[in-house]
């Protein structure tokens, strides 16, 4: 059964795909959401390849960044940090029927604006699961408001 921050993850990648073309290539309709659980993209370009996070989040305040968003998955965002691999990022703010979209591409990222979350404890449904935020803070002072 999907969840309501499914629901609001998927309804964010499906507004990405549909406002925008291709970052990359900038060809129209060729953004493709990825299977649920990707690790740390979202969506891709069925031309060029081009991938990108999406993070969403309801936020009463369209105008400005969380202080706090929500990621994914801890090691697999470490291992590509790691590695000098970031991907650019879509944050989009959404409250009621209004929304408002962010861009922070992936040479303005910094490995310090991953913030790792303590490990799920033991009794959780998912025991040692270890995510991470993204410092909105960070992201405010790089981020372009698309939307």
């Amino acid at each position: 059964m999907t969840t309501e921050k499914q629901k609001l993850g998927d309804w964010g990648e499906n507004l990405i795909r549909k406002k925008f073309n291709c970052p990359g290539c900038k060809r129209e309709k060729t953004l493709r959401k990825l299977p649920p659980n990707f690790k740390c993209a979202d969506i891709i370009c069925d031309f060029c390849g081009y991938l990108a996070q999406v993070k969403t989040n309801n936020h009463k305040n369209l105008d400005e960044l969380p202080s706090k968003i929500l990621g994914g998955a801890w090691k697999p965002q470490k291992e590509r940090m790691d590695s000098g691999i970031y991907f650019p990022l879509f944050i989009v703010l959404k409250n009621d029927k209004k929304f408002s979209i962010f861009y922070l591409s992936a040479d303005l990222q910094e490995e310090k604006m991953f913030l790792k979350r303590n490990k799920l404890s033991k009794d959780a449904k998912r025991a040692g699961w270890q995510g991470f935020y993204i410092d909105g803070n960070f992201v405010k002072l790089y981020a372009s408001r698309l939307f």
